[in-house]
């Protein structure tokens, strides 16, 4: 039976913070649906520092960025979106319209449409995460958006050169230097200045999630993508510096990224431990991926393989790193995951920043229903019908009006009706079933 060398901060403290964020989201919407520009203006002085008349950023603004970066970093952005973009193509090579003649003279089949807009939020508050424009922005281009809207906050009091060479670069139509609840709002309900989107995508930190999960119904959104989370399933074929390394990669993302580690060893949950803290002693960003560690982390030591998809299935992390003897076993028997990350010559940096898959993954256990951004996500599958004979008609429609009327839905039933007895010269009397 599974037990825990270490647990995370108690869950009823994590829900309280829950309940504040959610009701400082609601405030700051109703605010900018109530005075759109004014309100996001004001936001964005407060939270950023960033004031200015135009959010937007010029052509000449963007080609400024541009010339800050240097040949190597602009062909390393390029080799980057190329890969996401490559495996995008394939994704939606492999979505195919159809039609089908599902009965003599009854047509059927479904097209894939794209959405008309979208809005991609770029994180960039703590670091300029620019990778998250190649998943958004040239996915969505792939499937076919035709209006593509930015938004990343100022990094350090102006515009992140990186960021917006990735956005520029990706294929962003309108590029905005804008952060937080103030940037998903005013994209998801537009301003004076802000023409809104049909559908907003992108991760974010806590506070932007809400802010996607209460605009959903009035846009549509990729998926609740919060905090970054990681699980590394581990057996003795690995150390505790391989396991370390890979939990504290994402740990410093921010002060709730949840880093777990789910073993078969204790030795090896130990050794884990005991490297954990020698890397927090000389990692950059330690005081981050720290409190992490402290306050959201867990160690949890299985019986076995069977065990461990059991607990990985219950804690359905965004992301998950397999390093044991057999790592398809896993890919075999798990079903509840973001992206997975199989055996240790791979890891979830190559995923986030440049292998191709995409990064924007589901959090807090919506991998239970759902995957991460892909380009389908931009695709509506629409269906439609048509009926090629008279037959066909009247036939389908004896069919329905009896159904209808067991429903008691009349008028449904005199629509098929009318075409029993104009294609079928049956005279059926006015809403009665067919006989």
């Amino acid at each position: 039976m599974a037990y825990k060398l270490k647990t995370g901060r108690d869950q009823q403290l994590v829900a309280d913070d829950d309940k504040k964020i959610r009701a400082t989201v609601e405030a700051i919407l109703a605010d900018i649906e109530s005075r759109g520009d004014a309100a996001v203006r004001e936001l964005s002085a407060k939270f950023d520092g960033w004031d200015r008349d135009d959010y937007r950023l010029s052509d000449q603004e963007i080609e400024e960025c541009l010339a800050q970066l240097s040949k190597r970093d602009i062909e390393d952005i390029q080799f980057a979106q190329a890969q996401v973009r490559n495996f995008a193509q394939h994704q939606r090579a492999a979505l195919q319209d159809i039609e089908v003649e599902t009965l003599p003279g009854v047509v059927l089949g479904h097209k894939n449409i794209p959405v008309n807009s979208v809005g991609c939020y770029v994180p960039g508050g703590k670091y300029p995460l620019l990778a998250s424009a190649h998943m958004s922005v040239v996915t969505a281009k792939v499937a076919g958006v035709s209006r593509i809207v930015t938004c990343a906050p100022p990094f350090h009091g102006k515009p992140a050169p990186a960021i917006v060479a990735a956005q520029h670069l990706a294929g962003a139509d309108e590029i905005y230097c804008l952060g937080g609840i103030q940037a998903v709002g005013a994209m998801a309900l537009g301003t004076q200045t802000i023409a809104p989107v049909d559908m907003l995508v992108g991760p974010g930190n806590a506070f932007v999630a809400e802010a996607k999960r209460q605009l959903f119904g009035r846009v549509g959104i990729d998926l609740f993508a919060g905090p970054t989370e990681t699980l590394v399933i581990a057996d003795e074929t690995v150390d505790g510096e391989l396991c370390a390394t890979d939990l504290l990669g994402q740990a410093e993302h921010g002060p709730n990224s949840p880093a777990i580690l789910l073993t078969t060893s204790e030795k090896l949950a130990r050794e884990t431990m005991a490297e954990v803290e020698r890397l927090l002693g000389i990692l950059p960003t330690a005081a981050v991926a720290r409190q992490s560690w402290e306050d959201y982390s867990e160690v949890i030591v299985c019986e076995d393989e069977a065990e461990m998809v059991r607990e990985a299935d219950r804690i359905a992390s965004e992301h998950v790193q397999v390093m044991t003897r057999d790592p398809d076993y896993f890919l075999a028997n798990m079903t509840n995951y973001g992206a997975l990350f199989l055996g240790p010559r791979t890891n979830v940096s190559f995923g986030d920043k440049v292998i191709g898959t995409n990064h924007t993954l589901p959090t807090k256990k919506a991998a239970k229903y759902t995957g991460g951004l892909w380009v389908g996500k931009f695709i509506k599958t629409v269906t439609y019908q048509r009926v090629l004979t008279d037959a066909a008609s009247a036939m389908i429609g004896e069919y329905c009006s009896r159904l209808c009327m067991l429903e008691g839905f009349a008028g449904h039933a005199e629509q098929a009706n009318i075409r029993v007895r104009r294609y079928g010269g049956r005279n059926i009397p006015y809403a009665t079933a067919a006989e």
